[in-house]
């Protein structure tokens, strides 16, 4: 047995077609270690959900896994079969909730009926007769509470539902057979703030009573990143440019990009008013079917440097190899030594 759930190296994925070529993902390494749940943050277009699509095994038409190593529970998902894929990885080690998956329940099935499909499908025994009805129901019923769903979901439609109901449906049927990792995107983006803060118990729930154990959580939201993770990736044009614990980098953030996004989060004070001037993040997100030179982020940095127009900086590790951000404001000894970053030439 590994010490990571998941394991990711120089991982490259990119989009082709009449556009160009765009490279989503370029570059990414990064481990995830058994019972953790690592969040995934940044802007729209950074790399997330592409990333997460990349760990899925299925990327969608026109996303190429272009090169780099993924290992789900020690095994290789890129350089297997694809029935051994289907088969021993997904749903039993890891399982995929995309965004706005709650668009994927059939609108003309019970949940009960769509339940069925998916255990045929995925033990290849025909749920037919009165008595595996009833064991899948059973069964189904008692894995829907632990999402605090009552078993009579399973006998509505699924416009009978709120948003929030569908989007835990989804999750409940993702990891019927516990998987060990789940990867979700966006899950609370299209909730109500108590919709939202019931999805995220939910998953705590998942994770504390065994059903699953690890988690890559994927969201552009902070807030509710910090609510639920143990650890964060901050991405930016298609690589990491920062990882750490996660109250590390919400409190002190290394990358000049975390620092702008950190404070772009509303906090208020016991007057109700907010407790710091809101920023925003000055100019837009790379093309990335032509991404800048040296550093990614450089045309839009406020600590900008002549180096980093040009070079591409590594991920340097700080804080006893806990911390590390991709960055040339942590390549002189004192930037090391103290786990900031030394602005050199200025």
């Amino acid at each position: 047995m590994t010490e990571h759930i998941l394991e990711v190296e120089d991982l490259r994925g990119y989009y082709r077609g009449l556009f160009g070529v765009v490279h989503a993902v370029d570059g990414v390494s990064f481990s995830l270690d058994r019972g953790v749940i690592m969040g995934i943050a940044g802007e729209s277009g950074g790399g997330k959900s592409t990333l997460a699509q990349l760990v899925s095994g299925s990327p969608p038409p026109l996303l190429y896994h272009e090169g780099g190593k993924i290992l789900v529970d020690g095994i290789d998902i890129y350089d297997i079969d694809p029935e051994r894929l289907r088969t021993e990885v997904k749903c039993k080690r890891m399982s995929y909730v995309p965004q706005a998956s709650m668009e994927s329940l059939n609108p003309v099935k019970r949940i009960r009926d769509f339940i069925f499909d998916v255990v045929e499908q995925r033990t290849g025994k025909r749920v037919r007769t009165k008595e595996r009805k009833e064991e899948v129901l059973e069964m189904a019923g008692k894995h829907m509470k632990t999402l605090g769903l009552e078993p009579t979901v399973l006998n509505l439609y699924p416009h009978e539902l709120s948003g929030g109901m569908k989007q835990r449906v989804v999750i409940a049927i993702s990891t019927l057979w516990n998987p060990k990792l789940l990867v979700i995107d966006e899950p609370t983006s299209a909730l109500d703030v108590t919709s939202q803060k019931r999805m995220i118990k939910a998953l705590l729930n998942l994770k504390q009573i065994g059903i699953i154990e690890s988690m890559l959580y994927i969201s552009h939201d902070l807030t509710s990143l910090r609510q639920l993770c143990d650890r964060c990736m901050v991405m930016y044009g298609g690589k990491i440019v920062e990882i750490g614990d996660m109250e590390r980098i919400i409190e002190d953030p290394l990358h000049p990009y975390s620092r702008l996004l950190t404070a772009a989060i509303a906090s208020y004070d016991s007057k109700g008013k907010c407790a710091h001037e809101l920023k925003t993040i000055p100019g837009n997100p790379p093309d990335l079917r032509e991404p800048p030179t040296g550093c990614r982020f450089h045309p839009r940095c406020p600590e900008v440097m002549e180096i980093c127009r040009t070079m591409e900086p590594e991920m340097v590790m700080v804080e006893d190899g806990k911390r590390g951000a991709a960055c040339w404001l942590f390549t002189s000894e004192s930037g090391l030594q103290n786990g900031r970053g030394a602005k050199g030439n200025e």
